[in-house]
């Protein structure tokens, strides 16, 4: 049956359709439209008295629309056509707005089918909410992606939440429901209700690809600011910034968690400024002081509970709005650039949280995620997994990536979990897993998702570089495509388990543990590594990193000092998570900022002036960085004195002078300890964790030493050095 009746009418089960929120076209029902009868337009705007349809370009009245058969509902037919107004009467207030089922369809037919393959990576422009002008008319165009819903209204302040008045238009050929609202602006919070399979109402949705939410525990989204309003002075950072994150570039990285590395005071504006401005005149300069070459944010996408650090995300687009609008976060990116600090972030294509407002069964099915819990389902952290082999989910993440690196400036991403995403029986037991179509464990969706986003942020984002934290021996994570999987680096889990577990055995019993340094050097050139001790080993019960050092005070000290040097002079690039630098004596807690009372303590801050001096020595120094994945540029000299927990090594480049590293990791000074070098003449002492600069006991050998013709350890000089207790000692050749 024909919902409209003669003389335009609709008919009574049309209109309690539309009252009752069933499924239905709300484009061929309200708006305007032709009849026999001539031009009819149909609104439903429930609460109001009146409607009146006036012209656009002087207001002058075509017509006032009479009550429909349903509660809300006004139509009638106007005597001309072109571009109208509705003078709406609500109880006590009259509004003026145009008809939002007067536009035609939101986006384009090449915008679809490129979603469809997984290929519209500007995503955030396409579906979402985006500030945009249709025919002369500014507001605000809806796009959400939910094939299985038979119906979806977007619900917000400007419709007061009623999910009657803003149904939206299905695009059947992707899935994508639309909707162009007028008069709407930036800071306009918004959710999407949604109609399931079954007819059944899901809980209110925020948006997928919103680019800003409301501030926690509030789940709203938010229209965001075109990007358009972004100001960046950064041209010759982005220009520069290939060289300065190669594998032969020196990196090192400040890893930080932005809501407890310092707190804003009381008064002067704060709790007024975004945290983002804060630590732009903060947090960078002592970067730039400390000699880290970058910054590492832990997530700083959306997400629910702060408990979760961002490592359960649920909007992808989204900077957190705890922190400040997305403005903000791109001012803190410029201001790092300008300062020459690299930023890199922490980002989560691995898993989301189960939260019903978020993306779990987000059209009542499982869109974004396996629905088999086998495929689907982390029982470790109560999250989803994506479904890697939807083309469609595929292009949401690779997106959400691209969102970051171009429009925030973004000069890296470190890819949490992705031993997750390798591997189908990752954690679980053997009956709860699904082997591929081969019979085997790996994962070979998330293999050709991970290469294909690695391939795309080459493509369109030159400099920047992409990171796995993966914690396996999977091979070619950092190999080129299309063999490999294309990171730019990869953190070695390896080393840092093997290491810390060393410098926590007590001295005397270092012995039998000495392979556990030595170890890390048979793999060390396998990948392109990054040497990570994050935020992971200060928290859960593992203690500080000075809580993990055995001994008394002094010596606890002297063997944070000694394994500092140890790091930074091993292969591969570095990162530190924050306080670690100061020799933060709790763990990390989220919840408070660092201990920087600390640096009243001498101790303390010797630590810190090492840790600095280590940056500034690693960065001026080519044979500490250039060789990194190189194996020709490193060389054990010592690396069997078990007896004496002594190691020594060169660290060598084609630019740059060779470098003896000599570590003592005992408590025991060792005077006389002849080591064989390379050249003859004199090598110099430029750097000693024992120095009473940093807190320790000053022993050492003069500034300098000279080599003589007497061979030792293969080579055809050697060197006598005095090694000062639990110290790591570096030389530098000078002829």
């Amino acid at each position: 049956m024909n919902a409209v009746t003669r003389g335009g009418r609709l008919d009574r089960a049309t209109a309690e359709a539309l009252e009752s929120c069933r499924p239905l076209d709300p484009f061929a029902i309200l708006g305007p439209h032709e009849d026999k009868a001539g031009r009819i337009v149909r609104v439903f705007v429930p609460g109001a008295e009146a409607v009146e349809v006036i012209g656009r370009d002087n207001g002058t009245s075509w017509g006032t629309l009479t009550p429909g058969t349903g509660a809300g509902l006004f139509e009638g037919p106007i005597e001309r056509s072109g571009a109208y107004l509705l003078r709406i009467r609500w109880p006590g207030a009259v509004q003026e707005t145009e008809d939002a089922y007067a536009f035609g369809p939101v986006l384009g037919d090449l915008d679809l089918h490129l979603f469809n393959e997984g290929r519209h990576f500007e995503l955030a422009e396409a579906l979402g909410a985006n500030v945009a002008s249709m025919e002369g008319v500014d507001g605000v165009r809806f796009a959400v992606w939910a094939p299985n819903a038979q119906r979806v209204a977007v619900i917000g302040d400007f419709n007061s939440w009623d999910r009657r008045r803003h149904p939206m238009r299905l695009r059947p050929s992707a899935g994508v429901w639309e909707i162009f609202i007028p008069r709407l602006g930036a800071g306009t919070r918004y959710k999407f209700d949604i109609v399931g399979p079954g007819g059944v109402r899901l809980p209110e949705k925020a948006d997928p690809v919103a680019q800003q939410a409301e501030l926690a525990p509030a789940t709203a989204s938010v229209v965001a600011a075109p990007a358009a309003g972004l100001h960046w002075s950064d041209a010759a950072w982005m220009a520069g910034r290939a060289e300065r994150q190669s594998a032969t570039a020196a990196i090192s990285i400040y890893e930080v968690h932005a809501g407890s590395w310092m707190r804003q005071k009381a008064g002067a504006g704060a709790g007024e400024r975004p945290l983002w401005d804060f630590l732009a005149e903060r947090l960078i300069p002592y970067v730039k002081e400390m000699g880290f070459t970058h910054v590492e944010l832990l997530p700083v996408t959306e997400h629910p509970f702060g408990g979760s650090w961002g490592y359960q995300p649920l909007g992808l687009f989204a900077p957190a709005a705890i922190y400040g609008p997305p403005d903000s976060f791109a001012r803190f990116v410029d201001a790092a650039h300008r300062a020459g600090v690299g930023v890199l972030l922490d980002w989560v294509p691995a898993h989301f949280p189960t939260d019903s407002h978020g993306l779990a069964r987000f059209d009542g099915t499982a869109l974004y995620e396996h629905l088999d819990p086998r495929e689907g389902y982390h029982h470790d952290w109560n999250t989803y997994i994506y479904n890697f082999g939807r083309r469609e989910v595929q292009g949401f993440l690779i997106a959400s990536a691209l969102h970051w690196l171009e429009r925030f400036h973004v000069d890296g991403l470190r890819v949490d979990a992705v031993a997750s995403m390798l591997y189908r029986d990752y954690s679980r037991p053997a009956d709860a897993w699904i082997p591929n179509i081969h019979g085997g464990r790996e994962n070979l969706e998330a293999i050709g998702f991970l290469r294909h986003l690695n391939a795309v942020v080459a493509e369109r984002c030159p400099g920047a570089i992409m990171v796995a934290e993966e914690s396996t021996a999977w091979p070619g994570v950092s190999a080129p495509l299309p063999d490999g999987l294309g990171f730019s680096f990869k953190w070695n889990m390896g080393w840092m388990h093997d290491t810390l577990q060393y410098i926590e055995h007590e001295p005397i019993y270092r012995a039998y543990h000495h392979d556990q340094l030595t170890f890390g050097l048979v793999y060390a050139f396998s990948e392109r590594f990054v040497l990570p001790i994050s935020h992971d080993e200060v928290v859960h019960g593992k203690g500080s990193l000075l809580g993990k050092m055995p001994g008394d005070r002094w010596q606890r000290f002297a063997n944070l000092r000694a394994y500092f040097g140890f790091m930074w002079t091993h292969p591969g690039k570095k990162l530190l998570f924050m306080g670690s630098e100061i020799a933060q004596v709790r763990e990390w807690n989220h919840d408070d900022e660092i201990d920087w009372h600390l640096l009243d303590d001498g101790a303390h801050a010797g630590i810190q002036r090492l840790v600095r001096d280590l940056n500034r020595l690693y960065a001026a120094e080519p044979s500490l960085h250039a060789s990194d994945s190189d194996p020709s540029g490193f060389a054990w000299i010592v690396g069997d004195d078990r007896a004496n927990s002594v190691f020594a090594f060169f660290r060598t480049s084609r630019s740059g002078a060779p470098l003896l590293v000599v570590c003592n990791m005992t408590p025991v000074p060792r005077h006389g300890y002849r080591i064989g070098v390379s050249r003859p003449g004199r090598w110099r002492e430029v750097a000693n964790t024992d120095s009473r600069f940093y807190g320790g006991s000053d022993l050492g050998n003069d500034g300098a030493v000279q080599a003589v013709d007497r061979p030792s350890h293969g080579q055809s000089y050697s060197v006598q050095l005095t090694l000062p207790p639990l110290a790591t000692v570096i030389l530098r050749s000078e002829d």
